[in-house]
């Protein structure tokens, strides 16, 4: 073995892929380099243990600069296929080298003890309100301030347990809260000090954790030495001592070699700014699992919003700062109070007449949104206000679209006499607020003034070409709103659409040291590097990008793949699900092919919901489709493993969904789970949409076609995520079929095009009449 092959040491299997080679020597030079590998690889390519041999190969070369990897996943399923490959890459390690440090992250819900056990007054609901509350509270009586020691409460929570069990009362036995298969020290019930709850994981937390020290140092267990670290065996290590797992999480993650989790600990402000940030330098090396995703998911992360109710509690919360000194020596509001408002203001450089107008403003604007909600509600629902259980989501456009131009809130903001230092100082406006009523109010809690600032402030600085402004009307309900009032039915936002993220990814990864993006379906990787702000490191950074495209390497005897050149499945081609039309025939005739003639599960991809309804009907309602057909509808997660439960059991079945749901990407199919995937139509996006018209204009002048950078490549990766799950292993069998002339055919609105070579060229248009002969063909030939 050479120096330029060491990485091989760690690599976990026997025998690397002739891709994974190539694959793990191209990251490793590039990443030298301070580079980017952007790798497609179809399943079984061993993405996931290419980048993590590379990182690692890094992360342990004494002339490296790196100290660690950062994967990131917007998939569970391939946060857990990292799981498993760095347990096997420490299972696999040569005599004497250390285990990979590892750790995956997750949010409070995951590993709140109580939160998992639904005690203590906490649940999914209030989990990380509560916790951050309970935080507050144990530092404020722990605190200079404060009345005792984190000793003491940690002591308390302890002995309620040991007096409960000493007190030979019959029945009396100690009640410990048990998580992680572990018992804790502490009851369910919350503990308190001097009426005041505080959460005992977190005393022990401040206890341990030195004066002067890091808060790696806090830490009761030997984790270099364990390898991996999963959320059950951090949660399981940490109760055991009785300190809290999120805490330890936080404690741990910037001192393992590989840090596993999902985009939000990369690129989310709040989640870098509280708790990921010092992994985010020029020492960490970057992997991008699933990157296909990366646009959307950094688009919704980059976006912003402020809704009316913070608005609401905002305005609130300006009043009762202003009040002590309005009605000083009045009601009661003593001097005092206003003393201490009129210090907090002075320090903080913010005058008494700034909250007042701030305050007058926030009003304002909550009586303008009330306005345009309840106008467009008389507009497109006539009658809405005896039919709120009914009325939809919804979006109200504050400027056309398709015309960069400043939106009608701040127009109307700018009539109104509110000018550009309202907006501009918001911010810190309610920061002061918050940190006096905090302070006159002997409590901690997180204020919606600093929140409700920072968006508008927001508002006023972001351009008008690249965000675009509109209120969200998202369906709730809330009882305790006037019958008459759409606040009864709605959750009002006044939102900012970041609309090419492209600049918010670019200069987040700049400021790793290197990295490697990849996924089953980047193609075209010109337009991926483009939306992605990866040409722009290289074109002016002069950061090396380097790209590789490997393909299926399964044997191909084993897959059959059609491209039927049907009519378009687009509107104006097939009509209404209830039409009967030439297009619809034919569509349906080459879903009853497919279902009748495979002797195994069949996936059905359709480009929306109200689409795989119709082709679940048409199924059931064919006499030679003797399978059961399962349809997929818009629900909630448990829902959904339900749903596949049953499919993945019993006798084989056509399970029926939409392209833009959760079952056709990330999820697992392997083995005899899956014998064909048919795909109709291309899941284009409902272009109709004031958003979706915007995100074009905006990639029409940041790229020059926006359809195509927008819509047409993103719909034709959801496709291959469908037809990848047919094939995931070298024994499995199967059939991928793409139903639509667009991609059969070389024409203007062509989709084939964006399909990597190897795939167009096992993708052999056929004509609808030919594709029951060609599934026949292909079974028969496997019999």
């Amino acid at each position: 073995m050479t120096a330029s092959d060491s990485w091989r040491d760690v690599f976990g299997h026997d025998e690397p892929y002739d891709e994974q080679v190539d694959g793990i020597e191209t990251a490793i030079e590039t990443g030298r380099d301070g580079g980017f590998a952007v790798v497609e690889g179809a399943c079984g390519t061993g993405k996931t243990m290419l980048a993590l041999t590379a990182g690692i190969e890094l992360v342990r070369d004494p002339d490296s600069d790196y100290d660690r990897v950062l994967v990131l996943t917007s998939v569970k399923q391939q946060l857990r296929q990292f799981e498993d490959d760095l347990r096997t890459i420490n299972a696999n390690l040569p005599d004497g080298y250390d285990p990979v440090t590892a750790l995956t992250l997750v949010g409070k819900a995951d590993v709140c003890p109580y939160n998992r056990e639904n005690a203590g007054g906490i649940d999914d609901t209030n989990v990380y309100e509560r916790c951050e509350s309970l935080r507050e509270d144990t530092r404020a009586i722990t605190g200079e301030a404060g009345s005792t020691t984190a000793r003491n409460l940690v002591s308390r929570a302890r002995s309620q347990q040991t007096g409960l069990a000493d007190s030979g009362v019959s029945g009396g036995g100690a009640t410990y809260l048990e998580t992680g298969g572990e018992p804790t020290p502490y009851p369910p019930e919350m503990p308190e000090y001097d009426d005041v709850e505080y959460c005992p994981f977190y005393a022990q937390f401040l206890d341990d954790l030195p004066d002067d020290g890091e808060p790696v140092e806090a830490v009761p267990f030997d984790f270099d030495a364990m390898g991996l670290i999963d959320p059950e065996e951090l949660v399981s290590l940490s109760v055991q001592h009785g300190t809290c797992p999120h805490s330890m999480m936080g404690a741990v993650l910037g001192h393992a070699e590989v840090v596993v989790g999902n985009y939000y600990h990369a690129f989310d402000p709040v989640t870098t700014g509280g708790f990921t940030g010092a992994l985010l330098d020029d020492a960490t090396f970057v992997v991008c699992d699933e990157a296909h995703m990366l646009e959307p998911r950094v688009r919704d992360l980059v976006s912003d919003a402020v809704g009316d109710a913070t608005l609401r509690d905002a305005e609130s919360e300006l009043g009762r700062v202003i009040q002590p000194v309005q009605f000083e020596g009045r009601e009661s509001h003593t001097t005092a109070d206003a003393d201490l408002v009129r210090a907090e203001l002075e320090d903080a450089d913010v005058s008494l007449s700034e909250l007042e107008r701030t305050r007058e403003f926030l009003r304002d604007l909550r009586e303008e949104l009330d306005r345009r909600v309840t106008a467009h509600l008389e507009r497109e629902h006539r009658g809405w206000k005896s039919r709120l259980a009914d009325l939809p989501d919804d979006e109200i456009p504050l400027r056309d679209p398709t015309e960069p131009s400043p939106d009608e809130i701040t127009e109307w903001a700018e009539k109104a006499g509110y000018h550009d230092g309202v907006w501009a100082r918001a911010e810190a406006v309610g920061g002061v607020a918050a940190r006096i009523l905090n302070e006159a109010e002997d409590d901690e809690k997180e204020r919606a003034a600093p929140a409700a600032g920072r968006v508008l402030g927001e508002w006023y600085r972001n351009d008008h070409e690249r965000y675009f402004r509109e209120i969200e009307l998202e369906r709730t309900w809330n009882d305790t709103e006037p019958e008459s009032s759409w606040r009864r039915a709605y959750n009002a936002r006044l939102a900012m659409q970041n609309c090419v993220p492209s600049d918010a990814i670019g200069e987040r990864l700049a400021e790793f040291g290197g990295g490697v993006l990849m996924s089953a379906t980047l193609e075209p990787l010109d337009v991926f590097e483009e939306v992605t702000g990866l040409n722009h490191l290289e074109r002016e950074d002069d950061r090396p990008i380097v790209e590789r495209t490997y393909g299926l390497n399964f044997p191909p005897e084993n897959r059959e793949s059609f491209a039927v050149d049907a009519p378009k499945f687009t509107y104006d081609n097939r009509g209404a699900p209830g039409e009967e039309t030439t297009a619809r025939r034919a569509y349906a005739d080459a879903l009853r092919d497919v279902a009748a003639g495979t002797a195994g599960n069949v996936l059905v991809g359709m480009p929306n919901y109200a689409e795989a309804e119709w082709a679940a009907d048409a199924l059931r309602a064919n006499p030679r489709v003797e399978k059961a057909v399962l349809l997929d509808e818009s629900s909630d997660d448990d829902t959904t493993e339900d749903l596949k439960a049953e499919f993945f059991g019993g006798e084989p079945k056509v399970l029926v969904t939409s392209l833009r749901g959760t079952l056709t990407e990330g999820v697992d199919y392997q083995g005899d789970r899956l014998r064909a995937a048919v795909v109709c139509g291309v899941p284009i996006i409902n272009t109709a949409s004031p958003r979706t018209k915007a995100v074009r204009t905006a990639y029409n002048r940041a790229f020059g076609d926006g359809f195509e950078y927008a819509l047409t490549v993103p719909a034709a990766r959801k496709a291959r995520q469908a037809l990848g799950r047919v094939i995931r292993g070298p024994e499995e069998v199967g059939v991928r079929v793409l139903v639509d002339s667009r991609y059969a055919r070389d024409s203007w609105d062509s989709v084939r095009k964006y399909l990597p070579e190897t795939e167009r060229e096992e993708f052999q248009p056929v004509s609808p009449d030919m594709l029951s002969l060609g599934i026949e063909r292909f079974w028969d030939g496997r019999a």
